[in-house]
């Protein structure tokens, strides 16, 4: 009797557990112990179905095309080491795609967005800035607005998921191959 009821229950509510099970069986007037309950739903394999995860369809990656001349595209990344003392200390490179040629390389304890962008100005004075500047989704994100704001309409800003590391591996080559990706 009592472990058709739990069946029933069970059956008719899958996503239910023993407690709540226990609950709507106290609620018909059956008076009997949790604990007998948990015993009676483990004994007829009653555990709680897991939902499965929906799978996110993965996005397209763009594949960008190789770059053609000097300056139409850079390549900006930080790189990140530690001194044998234990201090931790960050790089900012900024190489250009096609003559692999290291725009910027500038080395500090830590980086903001304006500094990254100030940066970049200075840069921009000495060199002319490219069509698109492409980085990507790493901890200096929050900097975006303040970079893409002082270069506005002078070049684009494009970036990229930290799992397609091969779109910055030009930076990180040029800044040695002892330094590991921040």
């Amino acid at each position: 009797m009592l472990l058709d009821q739990l069946r029933a229950h069970a059956a008719a509510r899958p996503r239910f557990g023993y407690r709540r099970l226990h609950l709507l069986l106290r609620r018909e007037g059956v008076v009997v112990n949790h604990k007998r309950i948990y015993r009676l739903y483990r004994l007829e394999g009653l555990s709680v179905r897991t939902k499965r995860r929906k799978r996110m369809v993965a996005a397209p990656r763009t594949v960008l095309p190789a770059a053609t001349r000097p300056n139409e595209r850079w390549s900006m990344d930080f790189v990140s080491d530690v001194t044998e003392s234990g201090r931790r200390f960050r790089v900012f490179a900024v190489v250009d795609d096609f003559s692999r040629r290291c725009v910027a390389l500038v080395a500090d304890t830590s980086f903001s967005g304006t500094r990254v962008s100030r940066i970049l100005e200075e840069v921009g004075s000495v060199h002319r800035l490219p069509e698109m500047v492409v980085r990507d989704n790493g901890p200096e994100s929050p900097a975006r607005r303040s970079i893409s704001g002082r270069t506005s309409g002078r070049s684009s800003f494009t970036s990229f998921d930290r799992a397609s590391r091969w779109r910055t591996r030009t930076s990180r080559a040029s800044t040695g191959s002892s330094a590991t990706s921040a």
